[in-house]
């Protein structure tokens, strides 16, 4: 069993750091620093977590920026981290055309910074393609399909129940309900690519923080965002060697999606 990270480091005492990569590992994944990445790959992965984090930063209805990270973690070559501020058992459709732009800000700030598309965004587009969808066919939030439930109830499926598919969907309304989802992604990417492009100074900062540092906090995103620049890392926690925080490290790379979610 691994040891705990006061363990690792030979501590008297457990401090807050241990806590908070103690809360990293569960929910971003553990860390693979073994993984060294090309220099451009690597760039790559902190324009794409730029993205993601200014965007969410710029709009409404996100969630917090927790942190903003570059080191692989689990299938992610690099982890935009968002914490809600309390529970939540509903979505509105604000909110989830928000959640639908953040999504998008990773692959947009590679078109823009890097001028290149990469498989990094694989999950980004999964997920906000099933959000948008979800909107469309079972949430009634399109004004043009209107409050109706359009795809079916998708079970599991069991041995002895049958596994052939049935729609009472016409093949004229389904058409009309994939341009609505292509309708909603495309503003939603434009809402995107209009952020980034009028925010590009604060994503060349942080992009460089993130080059540097590998990991930043949301104390040092908001110095970013509100054109200040970031404070240093925090210093590393007292009680002997072992990992480092903050500190940079040799060229590794960073949600983006999975090396085979985030996302980079």
């Amino acid at each position: 069993m691994n040891a705990p990270p006061a363990a690792r480091r030979t501590a008297r005492l457990v401090e807050m750091i241990d806590f908070e990569r103690a809360k990293d590992k569960i929910i971003m994944g553990a860390e693979r620093r073994s993984i060294v990445m090309p220099e451009e790959e690597r760039r790559n992965t902190a324009y794409h977590e730029s993205g993601h984090a200014i965007v969410a930063k710029l709009l409404p209805k996100t969630d917090p920026v927790h942190k903003v990270t570059i080191i692989p973690r689990g299938r992610a070559l690099g982890v935009t981290m968002q914490l809600p501020e309390g529970d939540r058992y509903s979505m509105d459709r604000e909110r989830m055309l928000n959640t639908i732009a953040v999504l998008f800000g990773g692959r947009i700030a590679e078109e823009i910074f890097m001028h290149q598309m990469t498989t990094g965004a694989s999950n980004d587009f999964e997920r906000a393609t099933s959000i948008a969808r979800d909107m469309v066919t079972r949430y009634g939030m399109s004004d043009l399909m209107g409050p109706m439930v359009y795809a079916e109830n998708e079970g599991e499926i069991f041995l002895g129940r049958s596994i052939t598919k049935t729609t009472n969907v016409s093949e004229e309304t389904m058409r009309k309900v994939d341009a609505e989802i292509r309708r909603i992604i495309d503003e939603q990417y434009a809402t995107a690519r209009k952020l980034i492009e009028d925010n590009r100074d604060k994503v060349e900062v942080m992009t460089k923080a993130l080059l540097e540092w590998e990991t930043i906090d949301a104390e040092q995103i908001e110095d970013i965002v509100c054109g200040r620049p970031p404070r240093p890392p925090k210093e590393k926690p007292s009680g002997g060697g072992g990992s480092g925080g903050n500190s940079p490290t040799s060229p590794t790379v960073a949600p983006n999606a999975p090396t085979a979610p985030a996302a980079q």
